[in-house]
């Protein structure tokens, strides 16, 4: 029998992103606002379904809404760390990135009583330094980067990049990656935004977005008789009436299919029985 499993993870961003972007009129900041309301309504949907999720919270969204944040601690879901504020590690320098973590850390642990196990960057984009904090600190696993899309595997340090050279890569670490996509993602889909960078248009229609993430898992089980499948969701963003609808039904339908919704940190625990060496990506 297949061992296929699902991750359903929410980047509890809140208004911290928005901020970090220096986008802090009303209007804006009433958009992370709703992730109040989204979050009450995505809780009660994991406790109807018995779902266990993980959920990469930044300190800014635990210390600015203690009362929404402790009530998903509070219905068992696993908190990890998604920074303090919003900002992009790879601007920080590495001084700045230690003290977005520990920062982090110390809002997570005033909440849970203990340090977080995985960290997801915020947009993703990890910077050089940020694999040795990560060990340093004391994660078990991240999940911003995207070399598989149904195995974990080790994270890589110190790779060699020149644009005439060959790629040399650097040395496996003891860092599972969770490997994520955008294209698992429900942010790029749904939201509408406009910047100086230019506009993004979102407001997909939900079916299809959702048809498209029951297709992935699909592929896998047709072809892997083992993997995790991590899908990344924002509550201000999927908590809307009509995707909130899909949701529902995209959970029933992968359960039909036979998946298990598992945390991340179950699903590195899994991991690690099915490959006690780990897998490695060096040299493909």
């Amino acid at each position: 029998m297949a061992d296929l499993f699902v991750c359903l993870t929410f980047d509890h961003d809140n208004t911290s992103s928005a901020i970090a972007r220096n986008n802090v009129t009303p209007t804006a900041i009433s958009r992370g606002d709703f992730g109040i309301a989204a979050t009450r309504r995505i809780l009660a949907l994991l406790n109807a379904e018995r779902i266990p999720t993980t959920w990469f919270i930044p300190g800014h969204t635990i210390d600015s809404y203690p009362s929404c944040v402790a009530a998903v601690y509070a219905a068992g879901h696993e908190i990890g760390n998604h920074g303090w504020t919003h900002r992009v590690p790879s601007t920080l320098g590495a001084e700045g990135e230690e003290q977005e973590l520990v920062r982090g850390n110390e809002s997570i642990i005033r909440l849970t009583g203990r340090a977080p196990r995985g960290y997801r960057s915020p947009a993703w984009d990890l910077s050089p330094h940020s694999i040795d904090l990560l060990l340093k600190h004391g994660f078990v696993y991240d999940s911003s980067m995207m070399g598989h899309d149904y195995i974990p595997y080790q994270a890589r340090n110190g790779d060699k990049i020149t644009l005439l050279e060959p790629l040399v890569f650097g040395a496996d670490t003891k860092l599972v990656e969770m490997p994520i996509s955008w294209s698992l993602d429900d942010y790029p889909h749904f939201e509408y935004t406009r910047s100086d960078a230019g506009i993004l248009p979102g407001n997909m229609n939900a079916r299809m977005v959702i048809e498209n993430f029951i297709n992935e898992f699909r592929y896998m089980k047709k072809h892997n008789d083992w993997g995790i499948l991590t899908y990344t969701f924002h509550p201000h963003v999927i908590g809307r009436g009509h995707r909130m609808l899909m949701l529902e039904h995209m959970i029933e339908t992968l359960r039909r299919e036979g998946a298990t919704f598992v945390t991340m940190e179950t699903a590195v625990d899994e991991y690690r029985r099915k490959f006690p060496e780990g897998v490695s990506l060096r040299g493909g």
